[in-house]
Parts: C-alpha cells; sequence; structure tokens
C-alpha cells in the first residue's frame, strides 16, 4: 500500500536555504511531512537537532532523542523526525537549559526565549470564521484555531499560552504598532508601522513601515505585530 504523505526525504540540493545545509555532505535528507506549517517555510525537528543547534552529531542521536520523547515543540511532545517547527514555535530539549523560539533573521534563527516566555507564543491571525451560534472563530498561521469574540481581525496578533491556547493579549495591525518583517530581504527586522494602505485589484494591502531611519512600503502578508512600545515576546 502506497503512503499518501508523499516521501519521507529531499535531496538537500533543494532543501530550503534557510535549513542552513551543506550542499554536498550526503545526498538526502530527511524532509518536513504535512503539519501545522508549510513545508517551505518549516525544518525538521531532526535537522533543527542536528544542523541548527548542533545538540546531536548525526541522524542516528536524533532518532534516539526524538523517540525518548526529549524534544517539546510548544510545550508537546514531538516524536518524529519530520515534523515542522516554523514561525514563532518554542523548542524545549530535555536536559538543556532554556528555551527556543523560532524567528525571521533572513531565513530562520532559534532565539533564546527570557526566564518565564517558554509558555508564550505569538501567532497571526489567518482566518475569521462566524460559526453556529454567531461566534466567531479565528485561525492562526501555525494551524490552530480557537473561539474567541475580541473582536480580532486577520493580519493581527495574539499572544496566547501554550501547549493551551488562552489568549492573552491582542495587538491590532494599524498605525503605531510594532512589526516584524517574517519573509524578504527584511526578515527579522522589526519597525513601527506608520500608516496601513488599502488594497486594490493589482495591489495587495500594504503597511508603510519605518526601519532603521528608512520608510518601505511592504505587503500586510509578511509581516506580524508583535507589540506596541516594545515585543510581547523576546525575539532575539
Amino acid at each position: 500500500m502506497g503512503n499518501i504523505s508523499g516521501s519521507k526525504k529531499l535531496k538537500r540540493q533543494m532543501a530550503p536555504l534557510f535549513w542552513g545545509l551543506p550542499r554536498k555532505q550526503g545526498r538526502f535528507v530527511v524532509t518536513v511531512r504535512p503539519g501545522p506549517h508549510a513545508r517551505d517555510r518549516a525544518i525538521p525537528v531532526a535537522v533543527l537537532l542536528r544542523d541548527m543547534l548542533g545538540v546531536v552529531s548525526t541522524l542516528r542521536e536524533a532518532k534516539s532523542s526524538i523517540y525518548a520523547g526529549k524534544v517539546k515543540v510548544d510545550g508537546v511532545i514531538r516524536k518524529s523526525l519530520h515534523h515542522g517547527v516554523g514561525l514563532m514555535d518554542v523548542v524545549e530539549l530535555d536536559g538543556v537549559d532554556g528555551a527556543y523560539r523560532m524567528v525571521p533573521s533572513g531565513g530562520a534563527l532559534l532565539a533564546p526565549v527570557p526566564a518565564g516566555e517558554p509558555t508564550k507564543k505569538l501567532v497571526r491571525v489567518t482566518s475569521k470564521t462566524t460559526i453556529r451560534g454567531g461566534r466567531t472563530q479565528i485561525g492562526f498561521h501555525d494551524g490552530r484555531s480557537a473561539i474567541h469574540d475580541g473582536g480580532a481581525s486577520v493580519g493581527d496578533t495574539c499572544l496566547i499560552e501554550v501547549p493551551g491556547q488562552k489568549i492573552l493579549d491582542t495587538v491590532a495591525l494599524e498605525a503605531g504598532c510594532l512589526c516584524l518583517v517574517t519573509s524578504g530581504a527584511n526578515a527579522g527586522q522589526t519597525g513601527r508601522v506608520k500608516s496601513i494602505e488599502k488594497g486594490t485589484f493589482i495591489l495587495p494591502r500594504r503597511a508603510v513601515l519605518e526601519l532603521e531611519g528608512r520608510e518601505i512600503e511592504i505587503p500586510t502578508g509578511i509581516i506580524m505585530p508583535v507589540g506596541r512600545e516594545g515585543p510581547l515576546v523576546g525575539l532575539a
């Protein structure tokens, strides 16, 4: 019987650049299986342990650690080599002090999580629907969804508690908010929104962002509100 989830491996030459893999050390690498993040925006747990964190040196060691339940992503033990770790996910390792948050930096970067923040995560609102009973359900960039009648709109960011999904705060995408660029040439930089420009038939909705003394116009789909006066969680 065929495997409906596709191949478990990927040629290194085809791996996303942000994985930071040496292209000529071996031919194949494990790939991301379907999950919370898109394949081209996530990194498999095995590659994260071996090539990004360097806590193991071989795939065999990565398998041993993962199958033993020593890796948590957003507070949940993950026992798959192929589980995708993406934007704002919090990674905790058994036996290693502290935790790491996946943030963009021209690609992907694991930033140390300050004490008291491993249970906090920022999620971007990507969908909003009305369900039975007139209640509002919102969907987030990492595949989560929640019933929330607090007025969050698509493009806003919610601060949630993991592994539960209690919404602690909401940051609206509006003039004056602090935003993180999640992809493109300015990935990883934060700036303040000066104004929001409406989309047209040709152009998407855009934000005028102040970055390091300059102003840029950027699609709202690749920015993420992270706070008002300062980021709600540590990003560096």
